[in-house]
Parts: C-alpha cells; structure tokens; sequence
C-alpha cells in the first residue's frame, strides 16, 4: 500500500516513537475529516470512506471495504473520528515503515481491530486478511504462532499478540542498530 504523493496525508508528520499525530495535525486533520463528512453527521459512511482511501492510496475496492468493516466494528455501517484517526496513523506508519513500532506501541487497539468476532483470540486468517495494512509476511505469520501460541490453539490471545510485539519491536531496534554500524563502519573507511 502506498500513499499517492500530493494527497492530505502525504504532508501530514507521524511521530516516529509513538506513532502518533501532533496536535496541529490533528487539528489540521479533524478539520479535514469535516470536509468529507457532507451529511454532518460526524461520521464517515462506505461510499465517503471508499472515495477518501481510493483518493489518497492505491488500494484497491476490495480492501477498502476489508479496512471499512474492521473498522466498523459496532457494525453501524459508518465510522467516527476516532477510528479515522486510528487509520490515518495506520497508513502513516506504513508509509513511513513503522509498522512494527506502530504496533507494539498501540498493541491493544491493533488486536481489538483484529479481533473481528470478539472472542479476544485471533487467528492466522485475521493477519492474512489485513496483511496489506500490517506487512506481516506469510513466513513471519507462520513463525508468530509456532513461537507465540503457548495456549496451542492456532489464535493468539492478548498477552500472547503482546509478547508478539514485544520480540517484534526488540528485533527491529536490532535491525536498526546493525544499520547504524555499517554506516558508521563505512564513514570510518571514507
């Protein structure tokens, strides 16, 4: 998924340690969700929601309406500024490759929008669902539940989903210190 460049949320700035909005870009896009709610409403319906995505990434119909439902979880057929809000940060964080910080810092609201049936449980098909938001890769699905699944049956409940993002995030700090020893390695050389 990408943000068309040019777009609102091209210029909008994702704190990079908490993935969040500063408040002028939240004012800023507050303002912006009023221009798109024409009913006055203070909500968002499917056909306002799908012109919106389909305006600012290159998602396609079919996870417009997949992103839609998972947030329109009290299945009202429309959705407020808070989870608006939610997925701006969302697509903000992938834009920016953050998703595994996006996660482990908003891991309880990330497993509530997984958690399409309520059960506090979710399944490998819930991940693959959204895969295109998240960026978890098939052999990284089948090693979260081979590792992370101490219950045994095939869904992970909060604490596991938890411990998930916990070895996520350490394994991208790691990721990043080694980048940042190469570099220095090869300024050193220069």
């Amino acid at each position: 998924m990408k943000l068309k460049e040019g777009s609102f949320l091209w210029y909008l700035y994702l704190d990079k340690l908490y993935c969040l909005l500063s408040v002028r870009n939240v004012k800023a896009l507050v303002e912006y969700f009023h221009l798109l709610d024409v009913h006055h409403n203070n909500t968002l319906n499917d056909v306002l929601f799908y012109h919106f995505l389909h305006h600012v990434t290159n998602l396609n119909r079919r996870q417009i309406m997949i992103v839609f439902n998972m947030l329109d979880w009290n299945a009202m057929g429309e959705i407020a500024f808070d989870q608006f809000y939610m997925l701006v940060c969302i697509l903000l964080a992938q834009q920016n490759h953050l998703e595994e910080q996006f996660i482990f810092r908003h891991s309880r609201p990330v497993f509530e929008l997984l958690d399409l049936d309520g059960e506090m449980k979710i399944g490998p098909e819930n991940f693959h669902m959204y895969n295109f938001l998240f960026n978890i890769k098939k052999q990284e699905l089948r090693e979260l539940y081979s590792d992370f699944d101490v219950t045994g049956d095939c869904r992970l409940n909060y604490k596991e989903f938890k411990l998930f993002t916990i070895f996520t995030m350490d394994k991208y700090q790691e990721m990043k210190k080694a980048e940042k020893e190469k570099e220095k390695e090869r300024e050193d050389s220069a």
